[in-house]
């Protein structure tokens, strides 16, 4: 088949009607057609997966915080899942401006930075400068809007550059490649594993990949095929594999006053019901605040920036909804028991180089910002008043 394969590919290569980038594609599905069919596992005798389950068993009692599996530093979350497990595929899905992206981020910059874990992130529909921004103003606590405007006062400069440097050097891989196929998925997953020791992928999103270059009867096919080369992808890197997905737009029809509510559920995932089959763990946002525009819910209970996150299928273990708190200014989800106030409205306290000025010291050493933010961009803020102390 492999001989039959490539002279078929060298006689249309010879045609120069063909569309080279089409060629591509086409050669790409049948190779991975034929690859498919020959993979092939020795049978184990269970002795030594015996010896394996004890050593990961020992490992985790061994471990600070008693996970077998990748920390997310959602504490409710990991201990719900004992941390993210290898070989498991994780789907996260939610309706549009729920916060997916923004929850995958958080989690990456938890697991790249604070724990130093090799993370590599497949971006399909935002840019590489996107995603960048976006975690500056996450790890910065700076609003995104005043990231892409540059419109910082001299607190918010000195407060960038200073936190800014945790980004530096940290084991984070992103590729922004458009309508990713999941042939090139798979060989540029395999090189980051290698050259890298990624642990952990996360792709945003599964329904803007594609499988070029094979033939499907219909869409809902190609996403059963995709979804299940993630799945064995993950076996045979043994790593976890995060997808987020779209929901459909049966969420937004269903009436609280019928009996159902605008909470996901499994049947609402979009394209194809493949994906619940092959998912170890299918989870939800939902935002209560974001359907009924208060501040609180019919129980007057305060819903401001609570985040559902609904585990509803975990292949092995228990599910349950855990409590997360979104900052939307920040595009950041943390643990619902930190921070019980709305830090975005409070006074932001950092480390200054400033030694004095006209915003006055704190007793505490530090500077608080000022009642109106200077005007001016980065250009404004580097040149300055002549009698201006050095910014940084």
């Amino acid at each position: 088949e492999l001989i039959s394969f490539a002279a078929g590919i060298e006689g249309k290569a010879f045609d120069e009607s063909n569309d080279v980038d089409d060629l591509l594609q086409e050669a790409e599905g049948r190779l991975f057609e034929i690859s498919q069919r020959n993979v092939k596992k020795d049978v184990t005798q269970v002795d030594p997966v015996i010896s394996d389950a004890i050593k990961q068993i020992q490992a985790a009692a061994n471990r600070e915080s008693g996970l077998s599996g990748l920390e997310s530093g959602y504490h409710d979350l990991d201990n719900l899942t004992s941390g993210w497990q290898n070989s498991d595929l994780i789907i996260i899905a939610a309706r549009p401006a729920m916060g997916k992206t923004a929850f995958v981020l958080s989690m990456a910059k938890n697991m790249a930075v604070n724990y130093n874990i090799p993370v590599a992130i497949f971006s399909l529909e935002m840019s590489n400068l996107q995603l960048i921004n976006r975690l500056i103003s996450n790890v910065c606590e700076i609003e995104s809007s005043l990231i892409k405007s540059g419109k910082l006062s001299r607190l918010q400069w000195d407060q960038l550059m200073t936190r800014i440097k945790h980004l530096y050097g940290a084991p984070l891989f992103i590729d922004d490649t458009p309508s990713l196929s999941i042939f090139e998925l798979r060989t540029k997953a395999r090189r980051l594993v290698r050259e890298h020791n990624v642990k952990f992928i996360i792709i945003d999103y599964l329904q803007l990949m594609n499988a070029s270059g094979m033939h499907f009867g219909s869409r809902e096919q190609e996403v059963s095929m995709i979804s299940r080369s993630l799945k064995q992808l993950a076996k045979e890197l043994n790593i976890p594999i995060v997808a987020l997905s779209q929901l459909n737009r049966s969420v937004e029809s269903r009436q609280s006053g019928d009996g159902g509510s605008k909470r996901p559920q499994l049947s609402d995932l979009r394209e194809s019901g493949a994906i619940e089959q092959d998912a170890d763990i299918v989870c939800f946002i939902h935002r209560p605040e974001y359907y009924t525009k208060s501040d609180v819910d019919a129980e007057g209970h305060d819903i401001r920036g609570l985040a559902e996150f609904i585990v509803a299928k975990h292949r092995s273990g228990s599910v349950d909804t855990i409590k997360m708190r979104f900052k939307g200014r920040l595009a950041r989800f943390e643990n619902w028991s930190e921070n019980d106030f709305d830090s975005d409205a409070a006074p932001v306290t950092v480390e200054s180089s400033f030694n004095t000025g006209s915003f006055g010291q704190s007793p505490t050493g530090t500077f608080t910002a000022p009642p109106t933010p200077l005007s001016g961009g980065t250009a404004d803020f580097l040149s300055g008043p002549s009698d201006a102390p050095a910014p940084f």
